[in-house]
């Protein structure tokens, strides 16, 4: 159980059995989709996750993902338009209407503007495709259709490869932000990202509502994927959202870019997830397809930190059923992914932590050890740790309550919560202690410790600065 299950809660979920079952199948972060939602609908929901966490006695984290700014048609008059290909259509503001061609409602005034001739747009999750042929002078965008469909009213629609002057968070995200904190949300999700602006923008809002939560990014734009270094020094975590990437860029493109961002983001010791149509065909069935199964598992050997779970387990008819699933697929995953390990030395930029973590798994292998045992304020050095793949499972211990949920993230991890700190000051104390409390640990067992400790137990510790061997 070493790579982490996201799940998204909907109707088919939400009840406390539902919870406690999909706590119980694997889930280690629940998903709670605010483009379906505000707070109010959520309050019930995380009071129950919350009856689930004490019962299960182990970390479980809420993930709040932000609507972001969708771009939408308007409203049609005409409920539907059948396009053939070639046909011409007109796109403009719904209250600068004509009637001498097809018309498209689109009240996005900035995006409008941006429109020059050969820019491909979108509709319908990439069902439709069009290429802009003209700005006319009243204003209104000339479109021809490049295939056949329906358009109906607020349909989806998105420009590839094009970036725009619209930001991340909405006003309705920074409502929704402000009130998911209140409510205690252990992560938030941003959506539509283009540059670490958005990120940066998000953590200020975090920190000015006194809170300091985990940020994940979206990777939905072409644009963000351009900005992903940057971004990448500025986020937490990261999401590879293959519904809108996929029609960002060309879908036989796909495969090789999540290889990439997942590389990326496994070199930075960022988790990511991999998330759309995992399991899409067990909303209705008991079985995934063999595709699927392939794409799950291929996630996992790729470097995948989490895999995530949207309708199939938020409306679809055997949510519990999907989580058994996929963690059958990722539990035979990991074992290949283990088998063809090669433990590699980081590349020689990187600085002492990576080192660390290498060192430290290096010497659990050779000495044979139980596990790992990290010690760590930020989880910093839990994640350097992971990032190596260790065969060995990775116990983070942490004092810190946003930290210990901000670990479910993480390939690998079991995020243990200190409590009682100030009983113990020493990191490597409180690390010995718990393998010689924990029944995990047999007598004469042995344990790799990473830890961060200054002279004098009470100082104050700078990162992780310490690797021992210990047997129990």
């Amino acid at each position: 159980m070493k790579t982490k299950i996201v799940a998204t809660i909907g109707p088919a979920s939400n009840s406390s059995e539902k919870l406690l079952a999909l706590a119980e199948a694997g889930v280690s972060v629940f998903r709670l989709n605010f483009s379906h939602g505000g707070a109010a609908d959520f309050v019930a929901i995380i009071d129950r996750i919350r009856a689930v966490e004490r019962t299960l006695a182990r970390p479980i984290t809420i993930m709040q993902d932000l609507s972001g700014p969708k771009i939408r048609l308007g409203l049609l008059p005409e409920k539907t338009i059948s396009v053939s290909k070639g046909m011409r259509l007109l796109l403009g503001p719904t209250d600068k209407r004509v009637a001498e061609t097809p018309y498209l409602p689109f009240d996005h005034d900035v995006i409008l503007e941006s429109l020059e001739p050969g820019d491909r747009m979108v509709l319908a999750d990439g069902g439709l495709q069009f290429a802009v042929r003209e700005r006319r002078a009243d204003g209104l965008v000339e479109l021809e259709a490049e295939n056949a469909g329906l358009v109906t009213s607020r349909k989806g629609l998105a420009l590839p490869g094009k970036a725009t002057k619209v930001r991340a968070l909405t006003e309705k995200d920074k409502k929704d932000l402000a009130d998911g904190l209140k409510l205690g949300v252990d992560a938030v999700a941003v959506s539509y990202v283009q540059t670490a602006d958005d990120v940066r923008e998000a953590k200020e809002l975090i920190a000015a509502a006194g809170k300091c939560v985990p940020v994940v990014v979206k990777l939905e734009r072409q644009s963000a994927v351009d900005n992903l270094d940057a971004i990448l020094r500025e986020t937490d975590v990261v999401m590879v959202a293959r519904g809108d990437l996929g029609v960002e860029c060309p879908l036989p493109h796909l495969p090789a870019l999540q290889k990439r961002i997942i590389s990326a983001c496994n070199k930075a010791s960022k988790p990511v997830i991999v998330a759309t149509q995992m399991l899409l065909s067990m909303v209705n069935s008991p079985a995934p397809t063999r595709a699927e199964t392939t794409d799950v598992a291929n996630a996992v050997l790729d470097g995948a930190d989490c895999v995530m779970l949207s309708e199939e387990t938020a409306m679809g008819n055997f949510p519990v059923e999907t989580v058994r699933y996929m963690r059958r697929i990722t539990d035979e995953a990991e074992c290949l992914l283990l088998l063809n390990r090669k433990l590699e030395e980081p590349d020689a930029d990187k600085g002492i932590p990576e080192f660390l973590a290498y060192s430290a798994c290096l010497l659990a292998d050779k000495a044979g050890a139980k596990a790992l045992v990290s010690h760590s304020l930020s989880g910093s050095s839990a994640r350097q740790v992971s990032a190596r793949r260790p065969s060995q499972p990775i116990y983070a211990l942490t004092p810190d309550p946003v930290t210990v949920k901000a670990l479910n993230f993480v390939w690998g991890v079991e995020p243990v919560f200190v409590k009682n700190p100030e009983e113990e000051p020493s990191h490597l104390i409180r690390a010995e202690n718990f393998i010689h409390n924990s029944p995990t640990f047999a007598p004469n067992d042995c344990a790799v410790i990473t830890a961060g400790q200054v002279k004098g137990s009470s100082a104050t510790p700078r990162g992780t600065n310490l690797v021992k061997i210990y047997w129990k």
